[in-house]
């Protein structure tokens, strides 16, 4: 079952995020961070953070990378990719994963954007803004 929050996001308009996205294609990494379940990407004319705006009730969100993140300095950006995990059961209910790929000219970042919640609520609401 899908939150409300993500309902939301998946019947408004995204012209935001797809702009933000094709501004960083080909593009040069300066900096990239994980901040506060935020990613922060600066490149070389701009930049953009990328969350998920799909928050509900009783939900616990955060995203995670093992990456370092250093490493990508100096790339060039080729794509992003959102890949859904299997829904995992746990003590709070249901505990589900997806991951976000950007693809580079030094290979690919993954960042997985984590979701608890009691099963009534869930999903994924990933939206990049402007830097």
């Amino acid at each position: 079952m899908l939150g409300i929050g993500v309902m939301l996001g998946q019947i408004t308009s995204n012209k935001e995020t797809v702009d933000c996205i094709q501004a960083v294609i080909g593009k040069q990494i300066k900096s990239i961070e994980l901040i506060e379940d935020e990613i922060v990407m600066k490149t070389s004319d701009g930049g953009l953070k990328l969350l998920d705006d799909g928050q509900s009730c009783c939900e616990i969100r955060y995203m995670r990378t093992d990456d370092d993140l250093s490493e990508f300095v100096g790339a060039v950006v080729n794509g992003f990719e959102l890949k859904q995990a299997p829904d995992q059961e746990d003590e709070y209910g249901a505990h589900e994963v997806q991951f976000l790929e950007i693809a580079t000219s030094k290979g690919a970042i993954t960042f997985a954007s984590h979701n608890e919640h009691n099963g009534y609520y869930g999903g994924f609401h990933i939206v990049a803004k402007p830097l």
